[in-house]
Formats: C-alpha cells, structure tokens, sequence
C-alpha cells in the first residue's frame, strides 16, 4: 500500500485508546480543494488519511495523535470521537456538489487501510462506522452511494441483516431505545432514525419506523448478525 505524506497541522493529542474509524466524504468539488482545507491551520479541520478517487492515499495526521475530524459525535458512549478515532476521508463531491458513486479505485484502496488499522488497533467492526453514524443531526457521509456491503463481505463493517429476519414489534419507543443500545444518539428520533436507514436500508431513507427497520436493528443487536457476506 502506497501512501503519500500530505502534513497537517490540525491534531493534538489523544485523550482516550483508538476504538474507532469513522468513514467521511470530503463534500467539496476536488480533491485539491480538500486537502487544502484540511492542511489550512484556519480551517482547524483535519482526518489522519485522506483517499482520492485514483486510490492514491494521503497520509495527514500520524494516528497516535488526535485529528480534527467528527466534530460533535457520539458512539456507544464516547463523545470525544476525535480522541477515541482513526478518521479517514474518501474524496466525493457529496450531496451538496453533485454526490457520486465511489470510484473503485478508491474502494480497492480502502479495503487494505481499513483491514490494517483494525488489525493494529484491535478495533471491532461494529465501531467501524459513517460520519452520519456518530452525528445524525448534522451530517449525511459518507452516504447512501458508499458500499457498505464490500466492507461487510470481508469483516470490515457491520453487514446488513438478511438472514431470518423477525419483527419485534416495538413501540417507536422500544425502537429507540435498542437503537441507543446499538450505539446511535437518539435525541432527535428523525436524525436517528434517517442515519440507520442511510446505513442499513439506503434505498429507502424516510424517517419511518417500519418493520423492516425493526427487523434490521434486531438482527444487528444479535451476537452474529448475518448478511452480506
């Protein structure tokens, strides 16, 4: 694996042990334009790689320190996801300038990034998670294009459930509760909501709490969700 030295300045240091990676699209119309931002001291923004859409791999931030990446998050109990993260930014114009499918090229080279800091860090694959995951009310990344299930089919994500799918029948209540359980904020039930929809059922994201979002959210709380794989 290849991987370019790009220097940012925008890290300090970590308060808590990697746990997690958490997976963004740049949102900006070139490449270019990204890694400018991210190396700007202005900016105060930053990620510890950065992976154009040729799979070439920009190294930022040295993964011992705290890059600048989540902004306000949280996962399963952490809300500093700087300190507890690895952040990786996949270059895509996002929503706002014309959102693409993922160049193979960049994919292909994620797949041997994401398997090696899981491997160093001892990071399980339910912590490896989308900007959308960690703050739903803010953020859509890397979105409802992003491959997933390539992850999932080697161990590099949570699969989507396919497999003996049963509706629990709960309350919208219920629901929120065993998708706090899983890991998301709920405070906003639409932002929560949407986030899992945009992770786990892309096709189609409109805030309802249906069956199948129950089915899916069940079967992801098992001790071995199957799908994808």
């Amino acid at each position: 694996m290849s991987i370019v030295d790009t220097p940012s300045p925008n890290f300090n240091e970590r308060q808590l042990p990697v746990t997690m990676i958490v997976l963004h699209y740049t949102g900006m119309e070139s490449a270019e334009a990204a890694l400018q931002r991210l190396t700007d001291p202005a900016a105060e923004v930053s990620a510890h790689y950065l992976i154009d859409e040729d799979g070439t791999v920009h190294r930022l931030v040295a993964e011992e320190k705290r890059a600048w990446h989540a902004g306000a998050a949280h996962w399963r109990g952490i809300t500093d996801v700087n300190s507890a993260s690895i952040g990786i930014e996949l270059v895509n114009p996002g929503h706002e300038f014309g959102y693409r499918d993922f160049a193979p090229a960049q994919i292909d080279a994620l797949l041997p990034l994401l398997a090696d800091i899981k491997q160093r860090h001892g990071i399980t694959r339910g912590n490896i998670v989308g900007h959308s995951d960690i703050s739903p009310t803010r953020k859509q990344d890397p979105g409802e294009l992003f491959p997933w299930w390539k992850l999932a089919k080697v161990r590099l994500a949570m699969p989507r459930p396919t497999k003996n799918l049963m509706d629990p029948l709960w309350s919208d209540a219920g629901f929120l509760l065993a998708l706090e359980r899983f890991g998301y904020e709920v405070t906003d039930k639409l932002a929560a909501v949407v986030a899992f929809q945009r992770r786990f059922r892309p096709e189609l994201i409109d805030g309802e709490i249906d069956g199948e979002c129950r089915s899916l959210l069940l079967a992801l709380l098992l001790p071995k969700p199957q799908g994808d794989e």
